[in-house]
């Protein structure tokens, strides 16, 4: 197959994969620049020289000042967390385009108030910009998966929601590379540590004069009989007429979805949790928690938030080589990124991805531990061979990770649920990334501290139980329709359930256009019956 080839759950019009679709999309995911960004600038600002001598780091003890750098990074989780559980109220009652302009307005307030902290006032309004940022963010997170997975034709929603990826690794670039820029061109001040701050509020920005053009979710004001509405948006996001077959086709499997939820679970906002009584519902919820434990628990966003202590646990001393290996890491992964969003996710699939990055990562994570507990490298002099391999290896696990564990659970949990559990699972999923997110974040200094090479040996072990977990539990989800979802998940074995889910849909779908082919045979032999007869009366 080609790199842009597709793989279609039913024949689909060329007008379908058109720039709206695309371009909502991607103004959408300027979101996930605003937490790629936050995610990556702040480790390596609080290890700029002008930012310690600022809230005068040198008079803590190593315990805590890891106490206070944990606070510092981790208070921006745990707002994510309560953002994330927010969104479901905001989503079902304000939809999701104007959720995401609520809370892309809480971040721009919460990264205001950080540029407020000097050595004077302290580092109070950091915390707690950070705080509202991460309520922000949270609640972002949560909203654009599902608004990209709901516009997003099947066969490249996998596509569609890897651009919310590509919007984190994007920022993330930024983020690492912004404090080798400032420490390289400016002298140590406030206006050093203050840009990587400040640059907070460009993605922030572009976002919320986007959501003034972005479209509501045809699948939300379907779900709240606004019928109008959603079939004119839905035509304006396909380009196509209101009488198109693949319209047609579309508008029956969103009122079947929706019509079958209403009798199973009913709709309402408190429904949902009701339906969490179903093993099923549960079962999927669990699942989603389930990736985003693994995908933390591969060790990223210990490196995401502190990449100079995990570069110098390896040997790399230095603030400036500090930086510059990091933000050749941020490059890594967008390079990766790219590579995943246009040919793997859609093609390779969710599943084998899952498989070869845990593998190949759990490898090189036990090959870093290895080296340091064998090498216990200082720092002092230059790189040891063994060091040398150290630092390829870590960035072979950039390879591996990048591509699977990075993105792909957030586009599994975006596509997994149904119409009336969605905006709650989505909430769940979101929440538990942050959860965990929080737990590394809070701990991982801690950790370097106690663990040392353990650290890595730790990461590797979990990244081995994810594969098992996968496998077992895991379908692939690759261009099923989202209203096909539960068929999917009732299917066993997990392995097969895919090409036997794809193979009922081909078959159901060449009925649907025979009958409808033979009504309008039907039709038109009736037309010209009443015709002739017109013809003869006359």
């Amino acid at each position: 197959m080609t790199l842009l080839s597709l793989k279609e759950d039913r024949p689909t019009p060329k007008a379908v994969y058109n720039w709206r679709v695309y371009t909502c999309a991607a103004v959408a995911s300027f979101a996930s620049c605003m937490i790629g960004y936050d995610s990556a600038f702040i480790g390596t600002t609080l290890a700029l020289p002008s930012f310690t001598k600022e809230f005068h780091f040198a008079s803590y003890t190593p315990e805590a000042l890891a106490l206070l750098q944990a606070n510092i990074v981790s208070v921006y989780q745990a707002g994510a967390f309560f953002g994330s559980l927010f969104a479901y109220v905001t989503s079902y009652f304000l939809g999701r385009r104007k959720s995401l302009f609520i809370f892309v307005t809480i971040f721009m307030l919460g990264a205001g108030i950080m540029l407020a902290a000097n050595g004077n006032r302290g580092i109070g309004p950091i915390i707690a910009g950070r705080v509202l940022a991460g309520v922000g963010v949270g609640g972002a997170s949560n909203m654009v998966p599902i608004y990209i997975a709901e516009l997003a034709p099947p066969a490249v929603r996998g596509r569609l929601v890897g651009i919310y990826e590509l919007g984190w690794q994007i920022g993330g670039l930024v983020g690492f590379w912004i404090n080798y820029g400032v420490n390289t061109t400016l002298e140590p001040s406030r206006k050093q540590w203050l840009i990587p701050f400040a640059v907070q509020l460009i993605p922030g920005g572009l976002l919320l004069i986007g959501t003034i053009w972005l479209r509501e979710s045809p699948r939300w004001l379907f779900a709240k009989g606004r019928r109008e509405e959603a079939l004119r948006v839905l035509c304006w996001m396909r380009n196509l007429e209101p009488t198109d077959i693949y319209i047609v086709e579309e508008v029956q499997f969103i009122d079947e979805d929706l019509e079958r939820y209403r009798t199973d679970v009913g709709a309402g906002f408190w429904k949902p949790f009701k339906s969490l009584k179903q093993s099923r519902v549960q079962w999927r919820f669990f699942l989603g928690g389930m990736l985003f434990l693994f995908q933390n628990g591969s060790g990223i966003n210990a490196i995401n938030y502190y990449s100079p202590t995990v570069f110098k646990s390896i040997g790399i001393t230095g603030t400036n080589t500090g930086f510059l290996t990091t933000g050749i890491f941020g490059v890594v992964k967008t390079t990766l990124t790219i590579l995943w969003l246009l040919y793997m996710v859609d093609l390779v699939g969710r599943r084998r991805m899952l498989f070869i990055g845990a593998i190949g990562g759990s490898l090189c994570m036990w090959f870093i531990g290895a080296y340091i507990k064998i090498a216990r490298p200082t720092g002092s002099g230059r790189m040891s061979p063994g060091g040398i391999a150290a630092i390829f290896f870590f960035y072979l696990w950039t390879a591996f990770y990048t591509p699977s564990w990075n993105g792909t659970p957030w586009v599994i949990n975006s596509e997994m649920f149904d119409q009336n559990t969605r905006s709650l699972g989505q909430a769940s999923a979101a929440a538990n990334n942050w959860f965990w997110n929080f737990i590394i974040s809070r701990f991982t200094p801690q950790m370097f501290l106690k663990m040392s090479y353990g650290v890595y040996f730790f990461f590797a072990s979990l990244m081995i139980l994810s594969v098992f977990f996968v496998f077992f539990f895991i379908p692939e989800t690759k261009s099923i329709p989202l209203e096909h979802m539960d068929r999917l998940f009732a299917v066993k074995p997990v392995r097969k359930a895919n090409k036997i889910i794809m193979e009922q849909l081909r078959r159901e779908d060449e009925e649907f256009r025979h009958n409808v082919q033979g009504l309008s045979i039907e039709a038109d032999e009736k037309s010209n019956i009443q015709q002739l007869e017109r013809t003869e009366s006359a």
